[in-house]
């Protein structure tokens, strides 16, 4: 595939094709479906989060942690690796190797962060 510029569009499309591939994923689906009651809605939100980390677009206006801790029981180290698989896979499918390795990094960067914070807040659960 031919390598591509990062821009919004390449990260709606890769937002939309990614979260198909969630919802179809028989260990990330029944967890995503059951937690996102408005598709549009938070697709628009991930565009925006992407945007904001790859293109530094100030668009995203929200927690990660908080939302994650809503669900931190599906906060394991198996979902967050699937995820990461599944997320390599799509990146590379929709920008190329080359553009889709930043988004790759970022991506582990930010589950290993949100890994460390819901073991954090369990461990003070366990401790109270």
């Amino acid at each position: 595939m031919a390598e591509i510029d990062i821009t919004d569009d390449a990260i709606a499309r890769l937002v939309t094709r990614f979260y198909a591939r969630v919802r179809d994923d028989q260990m990330l689906g029944p967890i995503f479906n059951d937690a996102i009651d408005d598709w549009p809605h938070h697709l628009a939100k991930l565009e925006a989060f992407w945007s904001s980390v790859m293109l530094t677009s100030g668009r995203y206006k929200g927690q990660p942690m908080v939302a994650h801790l809503r669900h931190a029981e599906h906060m394991t180290q198996a979902n967050f690796e699937r995820w990461l698989r599944l997320w390599a896979e799509v990146t590379e499918a929709v920008l190329g190797s080359a553009a889709a390795t930043p988004f790759q990094e970022k991506a582990g960067r930010i589950a290993e962060s949100l890994q460390l914070g819901v073991d954090f807040q369990r461990q003070r659960a366990a401790a109270a």
